[in-house]
């Protein structure tokens, strides 16, 4: 199969080459990392989690840790459709366990 390219369209080398920070594994919130290494494979409830972390405000850990995580896809609930469902579990996404396998977490 041959593509014509119009000759006006720039097919060249990009100027810049991408730097680690293009990597969607590269977290730079250190809140998300530590949840990460405390969730691990496990299925934790808030309160596990914020023991495992060592947090005892809910409102900040939520603010400032889960709620980032479940946002840029680390982390899920067991229960996505009934967030306040009583035995309400948090786990690791496929990308929040790429993390942690390969940035040496655990």
């Amino acid at each position: 199969m041959v593509v014509d390219v119009p000759k006006d369209m720039d097919i060249s080398t990009p100027a810049s080459t991408p730097t680690s920070s293009d990597n969607p594994l590269q977290i730079d919130n250190e809140n998300i990392i530590r949840l990460i290494k405390a969730i691990a494979n496990n299925r934790l409830s808030v309160k596990e989690m914020m023991a495992s972390v060592g947090l005892k405000n809910r409102e900040n850990f939520m603010e400032y840790s889960l709620n980032p995580a479940i946002k840029e896809g680390f982390v899920s609930m067991l229960y996505p459709d009934k967030p306040r469902h009583p035995r309400q579990k948090y786990l690791l996404t496929i990308k929040g366990l790429a993390v942690y396998n390969s940035n040496n977490l655990k």
